[in-house]
């Protein structure tokens, strides 16, 4: 990071805690929202609630943040009147002909999505969250059967499932190496722009070494691959060995395709990956 970008950067954090210290103090509560960057869905959440009325932090994903938001100021709203919400409970009022409820979040996803409520508590991370849900327009809820797909994995659900932190199903389809199924450690993450994972153990892997796998598999493998769901469409992660810091970075242009039955698959439980154009372009870069 440049010295230009690293002093834009502390600024921000600067006037960001600042904003968030004075929401606090006059209305209750700082709503800080997240827009999605593409992969991961939009999110917010409050920070102030357990401080000021002793009520559990809320968060909630999946709708644009201006909705959000006014959700969670809704919520702020009741709890200042002295409202207190809890889980397994359905709650009206918040969504027009719709109700919401909320679980507990469990304390391994907080520094995943609760950065700056973690700095405001003093880095203690010892307060309450819960999350909000919303249903869809069948009044289904995440978990249930028939519960509309296009929407699966816009809310992920932070009273489980820390083991498994991506926004996918558990058997989507991911790229790697005999290597690596044989226990070399994996030290090279690639996320497509059409969506497809790379797992490798050197950033050159031998086309002849490819495998196809459940996704679900590398991570119960290796749990340390779970500090980079996050990454975006078009990035990459990058570290020198298990433990070791991941580095972020940008992927160059994809080339042309390679054909899907040119590479094995090690599981027939795999879910088929996205079959946008170009679903190939980055192994026919790493293994040519």
């Amino acid at each position: 990071m440049s010295i230009a970008l690293e002093n834009e950067h502390e600024q921000h954090d600067r006037e960001a805690k600042e904003r968030i210290r004075h929401n606090v103090k006059v209305h209750g509560c700082h709503i800080a929202l997240l827009d999605s960057q593409g992969y991961g869905p939009p999110f917010a959440f409050t920070i102030g609630l357990f401080e000021n009325f002793g009520h559990p932090e809320i968060i909630a994903f999946g709708l644009k943040t201006e909705f959000l938001a006014a959700i969670l100021n809704g919520v702020k709203d009741e709890v200042r009147s002295g409202s207190t919400f809890n889980s397994q409970k359905l709650y009206d009022g918040f969504l027009e002909g719709y109700e919401v409820q909320f679980l507990p979040v469990a304390p391994d996803n907080y520094r995943d999505y609760l950065g700056y409520a973690g700095w405001y508590y003093r880095d203690t991370w010892d307060f309450p969250v819960l999350q909000l849900l919303w249903p869809d327009k069948n009044h289904l809820w995440p978990w249930d059967e028939g519960f509309f797909e296009d929407w699966k994995y816009i809310q992920p659900l932070l009273d489980r499932n820390a083991d498994f932190k991506f926004y996918e199903s558990r058997n989507r389809a991911a790229f790697t190496t005999s290597q690596a199924l044989e226990g070399k450690t994996i030290t090279y993450v690639s996320h497509g722009k059409d969506g497809s994972w790379q797992f490798h153990c050197e950033e050159h892997p031998d086309l002849k070494d490819a495998k196809v796998v459940c996704l679900e598999h590398l991570i119960h493998m290796d749990p340390t691959l779970n500090e980079i769901f996050y990454i975006n469409y078009g990035e990459y992660a990058e570290r020198s060995d298990r433990g070791a810091a991941w580095v972020i970075g940008r992927l160059q242009d994809e080339e042309e395709p390679l054909e899907e039955t040119e590479i094995e698959s090690s599981n027939s439980t795999v879910e088929p990956a996205p079959s946008k154009e170009g679903l190939w372009k980055k192994i026919k870069k790493l293994w040519s």
